[in-house]
């Protein structure tokens, strides 16, 4: 089945991969991606389908946003070491959520869905915080840090929930959409 990735994020990229079924193009969708939406899971989707129909294809089109949030709070990426700082210091020593709305379409036929995984960080660390801020990983990433990036494995405590989605793409909820399309 043909599917068009409205995203140019590599991880993305990557975990679509994990459906073999799918024939992925990729075309990134430049859309939008401001929202008014106060709560966290409908921004997501509200963003999601917003760059699922941003783009122009034949077959099925997914258009995916993450976000990181506490509470209402939201958290996207860090333009500044202070800001990525400021991130750590409310992510330490509690649980967050890490919310993505996925939207497939084709045509006018669309579904949209929010995946929610919950992320428990450790105590704040000081000396793994700073040398991940030089290493400038955290400036491409929503709340500023990868799951998958190794030199945090000693501040996450806990993960309840989809990995995949925490790392940008909740690849079975993706997946059973897209047989909702067969």
């Amino acid at each position: 089945m043909k599917i068009t990735l409205a995203s140019a994020s590599p991880r993305r990229i990557e975990l679509i991969g994990k459906l073999p079924w799918l024939d992925v193009v990729v075309k990134p969708s430049g859309a939008d991606e401001s929202t008014d939406k106060k709560d966290p899971k409908e921004a997501v989707v509200e963003i999601a389908k917003r760059k699922a129909f941003a783009v122009e294809a034949d077959g099925l089109v997914l258009g995916a946003d993450t976000m990181v949030a506490i509470g209402s709070r939201r958290l996207g990426k860090p333009h500044t070491p202070d800001e990525a700082r400021e991130m750590f210091a409310l992510l330490c020593g509690r649980t967050h959520s890490v919310l993505t709305g996925v939207c497939l379409r084709r045509g006018e036929k669309y579904e949209t869905a929010c995946e929610e995984t919950l992320v428990e960080f450790g105590e704040y660390d000081a000396k793994i915080v700073e040398n991940y801020i030089a290493s400038g990983k955290p400036f491409d990433k929503a709340g500023g840090y990868g799951l998958q990036d190794e030199e945090l494995a000693p501040m996450i405590k806990g993960i309840t929930g989809d990995y995949d989605n925490v790392l940008g793409l909740p690849v079975r909820l993706v997946g059973t959409l897209a047989e909702n399309f067969t």
